[in-house]
Parts: C-alpha cells; structure tokens; sequence
C-alpha cells in the first residue's frame, strides 16, 4: 500500500477500514478480479446469484468508494475507471472467459418498468395476442403497434418495433408489456472489465464464440502439420509420418529398381509373379505352358499386369537404359523368330518348363 493510500485510509472510520481490510484480502486471493455491474436486481435474486457462484467465484458489493479505495490499494487503477452505479467486486481462479460465459449463462428474461432505459430495441412480434376485443387495442395502437381485432382477438399484424434501445420506458409501454408477458430486459451480473495476469479484458475480448475458435486452432494446427510434412521439416508431432513417408518411398524406389533386398523380395517376388501370369494369359495356345499356368484367368491376369503396370507409376520413369535393353530384346526376339520360323511356341514352353 502506497504512503498516499495510508493517509486516505488512516482518516476512514473503523468499520470502513475493515471494509477496504476486507475488499483487499478478495482482491489478493483470486488470480482474477473484476467488476460487475447489479442495477436492477432484486436483493433476493443477487443472494441467489451470489449463491450461485460459490465455488467457482466469489462476490462482494460495498460503497463504490470503499471498492475504490481497495482497488488503487492493489494497483488496480484500470478498474476503478468501471466502478460507476451499482456495482461490485468479483473475484475467481478460473479464467475471464469462463467467467464471462458463465455469468452470461446466468441471466434470465425479466420485465422491464417505468422509468428504465431499454437495453435493447423493444419489439411486439407479429401474431395472435390472446387478449378479447376491447380497450387493450388501442394501448397496443398508441404505443405504435400495428394490432386490430381480427377472428375474435386482437392480432399484432407485424412485428412492430415500440422502443430502441437507450430510450426511456413510459408507463402505458410497460403495462402493455406486463400485460403480453414479454420480458425485454435480461436481470443478470453484467460482467465491465476483469484483470487476470496484469491484462486487462473487456466483455468484447471475452464475448467470443468458443466453437468458432476452436475449430480455427484445428484448422491451423492441421495446416501447419501438412506445412511441416511437406517441407520435410521433422518435429515432435511429425516425426513419425516422416519417416513413414520416407519408409514408403524407399520401398517403392526399391520395387522399381528391383533391388535383391531381404524385406523386398517377398513385394518382388510377388510382383515378377503377377507380370508371368499376366503375359500366360496372352498365350491363346495352352499347351505351350507349363500346367500351373495353363488355367490363368484372361480377366484376372489383365488386373495383374495392369497391377504391374501401376508399380512403374509412367512411361516417363523409364531410363534411356530400360529403353536400349528393350530395343536389344525386341532384337534377339526378332532373330529368334527367323531362326525358329514358327516354332515360338514351343521354345516359350521349355523356357517356363
């Protein structure tokens, strides 16, 4: 406490000393202070607000100027600036978001009197009043309702818009309202300012839709992930795709490459399978294969080379070396013919038997 702030207090009254004594120990015990505004609520429903909070927050009303004097005290001069009409202190553990929905959640619809600013445009929806003709029409009518009778009732035709918001209620305005059971006004603690970690929130900082925002931290935490494995950029979360994506590209590279491996030959073995079947289900003579082969699928040994084809991904992987080896095959292949002349069959059933 400051020299200034010990003379102000020291000229207090006791019982006001004990009072800022009091307002000061809240303000040291919770990592979140701030101030809440009561105009309009009834004693009996802030006890039960009061009651409310307990356990997640803690309220105290008092003079404004005992509040004041706590809050320059602790340091806390950005609140003082709130501290106008009827307001008190709240105190909490939890954060100011928490607290700012929470308490919103606690108001409830409740009408409004003579003489109170709207806090909102005051509206008369459109429809069936259920009130019996008579003088009522005309109160709806002088307060600018657009209402007639109609099949037995008073009927509003349209919404109708009867006060703004920060204009004054009049008395015939409120009874039409009691009378319609519409409560335009919310009763509620209505959170100024709060300071947690020496920051300090107003509602509009708080007032955030939480769904909104969480969804966008997972959209940036996904683009971010996708970001990183795409840039080959290793971390705690994308490590293991990483490597993963690096094992699986190895592999790949080795099936191409038909590289004698020990993890790749069961995929090589499998693969030079799928390309012998597929080229026996070109042969239309069967006896010019071995029997294990005679019985191949056309269908089925199509998918198999189509199969095949997939493992090499494009004509344009092909190395000018696996077009000279097949221009060289594509020769031998050619004398062989002229020296066989028409015995092809029967050497492509001694090179499978």
């Amino acid at each position: 406490m400051s020299a200034q702030a010990e003379r102000k207090t020291e000229n207090l009254p006791q019982w006001k000393k004990e009072e800022v004594d009091e307002l000061s120990e809240l303000i040291e015990s919770y990592e979140s202070v701030g101030i809440v505004g009561i105009t309009g609520i009834p004693s009996k429903q802030l006890q039960d607000m009061r009651r409310d909070l307990h356990g997640t927050a803690e309220l105290r009303v008092s003079r404004n100027t005992l509040q004041v004097r706590a809050l320059e005290d602790a340091g806390l001069d950005d609140l003082v600036e709130q501290i106008e009409g009827q307001v008190g202190l709240v105190g909490t553990n939890e954060n100011p978001f928490s607290l700012y929905k929470e308490l919103e959640a606690s108001k409830t619809p409740a009408p409004i009197n003579e003489g109170e600013v709207a806090p909102n445009d005051i509206v008369i929806p459109e429809g069936d009043t259920g009130v019996d003709p008579g003088p009522f029409v005309g109160e709806l009518q002088s307060i600018g309702a657009n209402a007639r009778i109609e099949d037995g009732s008073i009927q509003v035709m349209e919404d109708s818009t009867v006060l703004e918001a920060g204009e004054e209620v009049s008395a015939d305005l409120s009874n039409v309202l009691n009378e319609l059971g519409i409560e335009p006004k919310e009763v509620g603690l209505d959170l100024r300012a709060v300071i947690a970690d020496g920051v300090l929130f107003d509602p509009e900082d708080l007032d955030i839709d939480v769904e909104a925002y969480e969804s966008d931290v997972a959209t940036a935490a996904a683009r971010a992930r996708n970001l990183s494995i795409n840039a080959s950029y290793p971390t705690e979360a994308t490590a293991p795709t990483l490597i993963a994506k690096a094992t699986g590209e190895a592999k790949s590279l080795g099936l191409h490459a038909a590289i004698e491996d020990e993890e790749l030959m069961p995929d090589l073995v499998s693969k030079a399978d799928a390309q012998l079947r597929a080229l026996a289900a070109q042969i239309d003579d069967e006896e010019a294969l071995p029997e294990e082969l005679q019985d191949v699928d056309v269908a089925a040994g199509s998918a198999a080379g189509d199969e095949g084809d997939g493992e090499d991904e494009s004509a344009d992987d092909h190395t000018e070396d696996d077009a000279e080896a097949d221009a060289d095959a594509d020769t031998d292949d050619d004398d062989e013919d002229d020296e066989d002349d028409g015995d092809g069959a029967s050497g492509l059933g001694e090179m499978f038997g």
